[in-house]
């Protein structure tokens, strides 16, 4: 029998967290965000109850307005009762890797609605605008009940493309004098774009932003046969924000009566199985560097400037160099345990 002091199971907090309790929620995600084997707990015991939500990414460069559409649009699903989840992707603190909180701020008329939950996660150095375990958080704020999950990531421009992965909508967020937003979608945003939104349109620039961005529609293709409508908005002062509503609910029903939905989810699904497989691999090879052995002498071979590294990198996985440590790593870990 477990002493009453003792922490809570993620059976517990889980359990907790599906019946309302915020502070489970937000246990589970900083568990999640610290990644290692009670990361892996968390995940396998909400994976059932996860898939309910509609996800939607909004994205653009910084200074576009992305979190004050964030919170038009939330104030507009809790108006019809539909609760969200915000995840607030902030660009890391130099001082402490933590994120800056800056939209948590800006949101803080949230704060006391029980019906929405909203979490900044740092980047971390991740690329591409998302923080390294955003998809799982994503996975947490959908199993913990939440009709709707916003995902707003750091403006860093052409690699923001990951974020595609994270949601089944992607909102596209651009401004009139955006110079550098036109280079961002010849980059490659508009092929993430499910919704082109201008915002700010009460100024000047803002119609020739939308011919340009319809232009560009013209001469692209859409293999899905969803064609990302251009809409207007100021999101300051909620003008055009039930339009961008309207579209992402359009978006929804879309890709619903088309095996589109499941198809994204099942690419989602995919992509973080190859991203987490990546990352281990990669942590093992630190590990294994750090022993004696022979990946170690190749890599001393590197560094002296006697071996060239693309070379070295062939011999090593090619001639199972690091098969066979990291199979002798194996056994040796489970002589330890008997």
């Amino acid at each position: 029998m477990s002493s009453p002091n003792a922490s809570p199971s993620v059976t517990d907090l889980v359990r907790d967290m599906r019946a309302g309790d915020r502070g489970a929620l937000a246990r589970l995600l900083t568990m999640v965000e610290e990644g290692g084997e009670a990361a892996a707990q968390v995940l396998l015991t909400v994976h059932p109850h996860a898939g309910g939500a509609q996800t939607v990414g909004v994205t653009g460069p910084p200074g576009a307005g992305k979190s004050t559409l964030v919170d038009q649009l939330a104030r507009r699903y809790r108006s019809q009762g539909q609760t969200v989840g915000i995840l607030a992707i902030d660009p890391s603190s130099p001082f402490s890797g933590g994120a800056f909180l800056g939209d948590r701020v800006r949101m803080q008329q949230h704060y006391l609605d029980p019906g929405v939950f909203i979490r900044s996660m740092a980047t971390r150095g991740s690329r591409g605008g998302l923080a390294r375990m955003a998809g799982s958080a994503v996975k947490l704020l959908d199993a913990s009940g939440k009709d709707v999950v916003f995902v707003e990531t750091v403006g860093v421009g052409q690699t923001e493309l990951e974020v595609m992965g994270a949601a089944d909508t992607v909102a596209v967020l651009l401004v009139p004098e955006g110079g550098d937003a036109i280079q961002a979608l010849k980059a490659g945003l508009l092929e993430v774009a499910d919704i082109l939104v201008v915002n700010k349109a009460d100024r000047e620039g803002a119609g020739r932003m939308v011919t340009y961005m319809e232009a560009m529609l013209n001469m692209a293709e859409s293999p899905s046969g969803w064609r990302p409508p251009v809409l207007q908005c100021q999101a300051h002062k909620g003008i055009g924000v039930e339009e961008v509503e309207a579209a992402i609910r359009r978006h929804r029903e879309f890709l619903s009566a088309s095996s589109g939905l499941a198809e994204r989810r099942r690419l989602r699904s995919r992509r973080e199985f190859l991203r987490a497989v990546e990352e281990a691999l990669g942590g093992l090879l630190h590990e294994l560097l750090g022993q004696e052995g022979e990946l170690a002498a190749i890599a001393a071979e590197v560094e002296a400037g006697r071996l060239d590294p693309f070379v070295a990198a062939r011999e090593a996985v090619h001639r199972g160099v690091l098969l066979r440590q990291w199979l002798q790593a194996l056994r040796q870990g489970e002589r330890e345990e008997t």
